[in-house]
């Protein structure tokens, strides 16, 4: 298995076992993230009878906790060093944690009010952070190699993406009993034709279930999905992965490391990209589920994510080729372009427009790796310019800052999304027809022309982006210098002693 070695140290091409070992937990935490942006607002506020409004309210303040976590989180992974390693204690102690958070939020009793949605939602939001933090953090350190971390991403990218599979599949099976009464035996073969109905024309004649009576069931399979799922692979990743050895330099002062992180300008402009970009996406995903079902009218929603995701899956390998060949920043500047397109364009659907919904959603859908994978490869190159200025190795502080910034986006673009709908009118419950004009609209307008608003704003970011793959090819040469020197000295001491 090969492993790299301290910063600065000629990066050597990863074995493929160790890229995709590592990756393995992508699949639980991507089965994660769909519920929680699709599903959860639609359930508190629609099942469970709760307001649009102070649901989003409340998955703000939630989120409100890596203001705290996140730096904390980041530090410890950067400071405390076990016989087992920096990062693998936190994956260990956070799994369990997370277990609990989604059994308790996804699987909710009658009668709950805001106060269990919060206290649930916050201990679930900490158990993530102590999981997925480290785990990327560690992702940047396998290798110093320009091109070897977008594998890396990639590698993570392709579990997550399969994990979103996984629980696009859920909603089929559940909308596949409930609608027509599959048993388990036929299951498979019946998921597959209700995706295909899409495009042979059988989705006209579907009959859709109740949105009321399908959230439940809904986060109920997705919860033991990821409780059967997360501790396998926390177990992959910590017994198959080796960290790397620690640096001649690893730790860095307090003060001097918010002075490099503070001058360190690339990573300035990439936290602005990744805080427009998800905050353009949570305030689409958080009413994408209201537009599909009300405005599209489509029938099986478990269906249209099913293609969707199977379409960044088989998207990877082109954006990891674009990446390669444009450079990162230029290939995630055209997924912005052609991401804007698909949501301008569905301004125009309206009730039945079936097939064009579903040809747009598969394009945005082939975008989505770019969009996930793209902005944390560019993030593991900007690490090394801290590297090179402050001698340590500090990816758990820069994923935290990243982190933090992604949560906050995703935060209060859910909740600023969710209120504007819930308070001009719309109605999760009722629908249509219980919701006002003004409400509706705003549900379009939300939807369709609020992301791009913020790609726009990410978009002159990325033109003028300034650490390309030469820049970082030149900063590389440098850290193996420095390594190369300290390395020398070392080896000097240790034979004068």
């Amino acid at each position: 298995m090969s492993n790299p070695g301290p910063p600065g140290a000629s990066a050597a091409a990863l074995a493929r076992t160790t890229i995709y070992a590592h990756g393995a937990l992508g699949l639980p935490l991507a089965v994660i993230g769909y519920p929680l942006a699709i599903w959860i607002p639609a359930h508190y506020s629609g099942g469970l009878g709760l307001s649009l409004a102070a649901v989003g309210t409340i998955l703000m303040l939630a989120r409100l906790t890596d203001v705290v976590t996140d730096p904390l989180m980041g530090e410890l992974s950067d400071r405390w060093r076990t016989r087992f390693g920096r990062r693998k204690p936190w994956l260990v102690l956070g799994t369990p944690m997370m277990m609990v958070g989604i059994y308790y939020l996804f699987i909710p009793p009658e009668g709950i009010g805001l106060a269990y949605f919060l206290v649930w939602l916050t201990l679930f939001f900490v158990g993530s952070t102590m999981i997925a933090l480290p785990h990327r953090a560690w992702g940047a350190e396998l290798s110093g190699d320009y091109h070897e971390r977008s594998r890396v991403t990639a590698a993570r990218e392709f579990y997550y993406l399969t994990g979103l599979m996984v629980a696009a599949a859920v909603p089929m099976i559940v909308e596949l009993m409930a609608d027509h009464g599959v048993g388990v035996g036929d299951v498979f073969r019946a998921l597959w034709k209700e995706a295909s109905g899409a495009f042979t024309g059988a989705i006209l004649d579907k009959t859709p279930v109740a949105r009321s009576t399908l959230t439940g069931p809904v986060l109920t399979g997705l919860a033991w999905v990821v409780i059967g799922m997360l501790p396998i692979a926390t177990i992959i990743v910590v017994t198959m992965v080796k960290e790397p050895p620690p640096a001649l330099r690893e730790r860095v002062p307090l003060k001097e490391g918010l002075r490099h992180l503070w001058r360190n300008g690339p990573m300035k402009r990439v936290l602005l990209i990744a805080l427009l970009v998800q905050f353009g996406e949570s305030f689409r995903n958080a009413v994408s589920l209201f537009f599909i079902r009300d405005i599209v009218g489509i029938p099986t929603i478990g269906a249209a994510y099913f293609f969707y995701f199977i379409a960044g899956l088989a998207a990877i390998p082109f954006w990891l080729w674009l990446g390669r060949t444009l450079g990162k920043h230029l290939a995630f500047m055209g997924t912005l372009i052609l991401v804007a397109t698909v949501s301008g364009a569905n301004l125009l659907l309206g009730y039945g427009d079936y097939l064009p919904f579903f040809i747009l959603f598969i394009i945005k859908g082939f975008c989505f790796g770019g969009l996930q994978f793209l902005p944390v490869a560019m993030l593991a190159d900007v690490v090394d310019v801290d590297s090179a200025r402050s001698g340590g190795r500090r990816a758990g502080t820069y994923f935290a800052i990243l982190g933090f910034s992604e949560k906050i986006a995703i935060a209060f673009g859910t909740g600023i999304s969710l209120n504007i709908v819930g308070l001009l009118g719309f109605d999760p419950a009722g629908g249509l027809t219980a919701s006002s004009n003004i409400g509706v609209l705003s549900l379009r307008l939300v939807y369709c022309l609020g992301p791009i608003v913020f790609y726009g704003l990410a978009f002159k970011l990325i033109w003028s982006y300034p650490l390309t793959p030469l820049r970082h090819a030149r900063l590389r040469e440098r850290l193996e210098r420095r390594a190369a020197r300290r390395r020398a000295i070392s080896a000097e001491q240790t034979g004068a002693a």
